[in-house]
């Protein structure tokens, strides 16, 4: 027996998957609906009873729906409408010269509004699916932090990071560096989330080789020529990680007396008057690498450093040597302690918009000239305690020795180059460049009877032009052409006058001497500053066709 079509032999179950997961089950009752209460009307929707306004023909649009936020409003007037953004003569195109080197040309992208920025140019290759951003970022953290590790100045960090991340062809890459943190972010398109990495700076070293080496892996980034692959440039930056330094430590140690010991020839000591400083400044550092390796703050390293060279002036002063200076001693061994790195960095950021940054690093050089004078009084009070008479009028003395002391102030520039772990290269040329500061700075101040602070900004100014001018000649950095060749500069006899007169009790003469080494100290980084900025005057910088090369923040009169 056949059973007839749509008979209940046809009816057949249905599989779960046939079923919907939001339909009601079979012998259940159907639930009442929802009241209103439940399901909230949307706040943008029309109250209930009101009817919406028709639009006119000059609304804009002719549709009867709500106006678009696009629409022009209903009192618009062609007369009073706003000049266009757009200029008649269009937006100039900003092309980027390939001759110049990638600061320059970094730099003026940073000091770019981000709507004229012009698209990267990615210089390394890729697979079809694009770089691997979080790869590329994570490589540009590690380079920016071993750059600010290193003492370089936050414009030249953030500068750095933009290449590395445009090479890769990363576009809309924001990086921003402060005293001890890291960050960058890329946002993909108006529509994707962005990728934000961040990356803290622990550790400080001076190690200028490295920072040299940074450079040239940089450079070969953002070269057409070379190739560096994301494994090839991670290789290279283990590499130079695990370089050792250029000099043992016992050179370092060396070249700390060697710096001491000329530094107290600058202000008229003898052949024993240098051999004492050297001594004394060695033995701060020896004691200094000891509390390093007991794990001291730098604050306390620099009050031990600071003390054998203060003992061993009151210890001549208490011999009662007549052709023996001891406060050429004492500054002798100040010289090697003052933080002229830091401070010249500190006030490059101040002067280049990161107060952030240049707050902190002033702040750190704060201290550390506090762990100074700490060091330096307690030797003074104990000396002045022991009956020893330290003669503050030593400072009036003339010495008109201009060969010996060019020569002392070479020996000086060379001894702070090997501190700094400058490469074997670039050692003769800081040399000559700290001797042409202090030719300038005698010529002025010595010969010419001129004011020693406006001396010392104009020695630091050249300092600062022909120290940029040998980094672009070398394609690196600044700092090992600069920083050393301020070492004859830095105001050391001021501040053991001033510190001195604090220790006798003459407040007013030693903060009067402490004002003139505070003076000089800005006059120095200053000057650096600008003779760095005047230099790029003669440069061929990129920038836009007709206008300005390297824009910068316009202020006028505060506001």
């Amino acid at each position: 027996m056949v059973a007839e079509p749509g008979g209940p032999d046809d009816e057949k179950p249905q599989s779960d998957e046939a079923r919907s997961a939001f339909s009601v089950p079979a012998g259940t009752d159907r639930p009442a609906p929802p009241s209103e209460e439940d399901h909230p009307t949307s706040e943008f929707a029309l109250p209930a009873g009101l009817t919406p306004e028709p639009q006119g023909p000059d609304s804009g649009s002719g549709s009867e729906t709500t106006g678009s936020a696009f629409a022009l409003p209903s009192t618009y007037g062609v007369r009073d409408s706003p000049p266009a953004f757009t200029p008649a003569h269009g937006i100039p195109m900003v092309r980027l010269t390939k001759e110049a080197p990638w600061q320059d040309r970094m730099r003026t992208m940073l000091r770019m509004p981000v709507a004229e920025r012009p698209a990267p140019e990615p210089v390394q290759r890729h697979d079809e699916a694009g770089p691997a951003v979080p790869r590329v970022l994570d490589l540009t953290l590690r380079i920016g932090e071993l750059l600010l590790a290193g003492g370089e100045g936050a414009e030249d960090v953030e500068a750095a990071m933009f290449a590395v991340t445009r090479s890769y062809g990363l576009d809309r890459c924001e990086p921003t560096v402060t005293f001890t943190l890291l960050s960058i972010s890329h946002q993909p398109s108006l529509v994707d989330d962005p990728v934000t990495a961040s990356r803290t700076v622990r550790r400080r070293g001076t190690d200028y080789t490295r920072l040299a080496a940074v450079f040239r892996l940089i450079d070969d980034i953002t070269t057409v020529e070379g190739e560096v692959s994301l494994e090839e440039a991670y290789r290279r930056l283990a590499e130079i990680r695990r370089n050792r330094h250029p000099y043992p430590g016992w050179v370092l140690t060396l070249a700390a007396g060697g710096l001491a010991g000329a530094a107290s020839v600058l202000v008229g000591g003898g052949p024993l008057v240098f051999v004492i400083a050297a001594l004394g400044a060695m033995l701060g550092d020896r004691l200094a690498w000891l509390c390093a390796g007991r794990g001291l703050p730098e604050f306390y390293q620099f009050v031990v450093a600071a003390m054998p060279p203060a003992a061993m002036g009151v210890a001549l002063t208490l011999t009662h040597w007549s052709d023996v200076r001891p406060s050429a001693v004492i500054t002798g061994g100040l010289f090697a302690l003052l933080p002229g790195r830091a401070l010249v960095a500190g006030v490059q950021d101040g002067l280049t918009g990161y107060y952030i940054t240049a707050a902190a690093r002033l702040l750190e050089v704060m201290y550390f000239f506090i762990a100074i004078v700490t060091g330096v009084l307690l030797a003074l009070y104990g000396g002045l305690q022991l009956g020893a008479e330290l003669d503050p009028e030593a400072r009036f003395i003339t010495h008109d020795r201009p060969v010996v002391q060019i020569l002392a102030s070479m020996v000086l520039t060379l001894s702070f180059a090997i501190l700094l772990q400058q490469e074997r290269a670039t050692v003769l040329a800081v040399t000559l460049n700290g001797a042409v500061a202090w030719i300038v700075f005698g010529a002025m101040a010595r010969t010419g009877h001129l004011s020693a602070v406006a001396a010392t900004a104009a020695a630091a100014g050249l300092v600062g032009l022909f120290g940029q001018l040998f980094s672009r000649y070398r394609y690196t950095s600044s700092l090992p052409f600069i920083t050393a060749a301020i070492g004859p500069l830095l105001p050391g006899s001021a501040t053991y006058f001033g510190l001195l007169g604090v220790a006798q009790n003459e407040l007013d003469r030693g903060l009067a001497s402490l004002s003139t080494a505070v003076a000089t100290a800005l006059a120095i980084a200053i000057g650096v500053n600008l003779g760095s900025e005047i230099s790029r005057l003669f440069m061929r910088v990129p920038g836009a066709v007709g206008g300005a090369n390297r824009r910068a923040a316009k202020r006028t009169r505060g506001f």
